[in-house]
């Protein structure tokens, strides 16, 4: 594949605070290895050859890691620091110039998911809008109650998938977008808002695994599923 991979590096990680006081986010580990790496490998698996790590907040540890990393040969791995708090379309304004003009794939660090990524490319390309975002149905962190009438609770539901469509990463991007882009940007809000009203944005449906380090909630199950040799994203790695 010849398209850049841009990967947002750059967060504070706030919400998993137990790991990262003294380690970027995407350092957190899965397995064994950061996430960062898992992310890497799920790219290179499928023939993606170039990165572009957006870093910020303790930037110089994943420039170490990146060159000690273990991951396959032949891959140019570029860290660039793009401020300590720039927000994320802001990262990516900020290494616009290395995209060379050309058409590039876009994740952030700490999702992992069994995607095809040879058909969301595929699927970008022939659609011909400037902008593609894979959107997932999470599995919801809580049961529901299912409620008859006003007040009769007829049943709960545990934890069941959700039945709408949220951002999960993996973007597809014509080098158009780079023009909805400032440094004080936050990808998902102003840009994807005015992709969409100009009508330069469609969903790539990705139904497999999809899972977010959040929390360190969602860093135990990541690991669990890794270590009991179920993580459906090891494939791809």
């Amino acid at each position: 594949m010849n398209e850049p991979v841009v990967i947002l590096c750059g967060g504070r990680g706030t919400r998993l605070r137990e790991h990262t006081q003294t380690i970027p986010k995407p350092l957190v580990e899965i397995g064994g290895r950061p996430i960062l790496w898992h992310v890497i490998r799920i790219y290179a698996h499928q023939g993606f050859r170039r990165f572009i790590l957006c870093v910020g907040h303790k930037g110089e540890l994943i420039e170490e890691f990146v060159r000690g990393n273990g991951l396959p040969e032949g891959l140019a791995i570029e860290c660039v620091q793009t401020g300590e708090d720039t927000p994320t379309g802001g990262r990516i304004a900020r290494v616009g110039d290395r995209i060379e003009g050309r058409r590039f794939c876009a994740t952030y660090a700490d999702g992992v998911a069994d995607i095809d990524l040879r058909a969301l490319v595929d699927f970008h390309r022939d659609h011909g809008a400037l902008a593609t975002v894979t959107v997932v149905q999470p599995q919801l962190q809580f049961g529901v109650a299912r409620l008859n009438g006003d007040d009769f609770v007829a049943g709960f539901v545990e934890k069941p998938q959700f039945d709408g469509w949220i951002n999960g990463g993996f973007f597809c991007f014509e080098p158009g977008v780079l023009d909805y882009l400032a440094e004080d940007s936050i990808l998902e809000r102003e840009p994807l808002e005015s992709l969409a009203n100009d009508g330069e944005l469609r969903a790539y449906r990705h139904t497999g695994f999809w899972d977010c380090m959040d929390t360190y909630k969602d860093a135990v199950l990541l690991n669990d599923l890794w270590e009991a040799g179920r993580a459906p994203w090891k494939e791809s790695a």
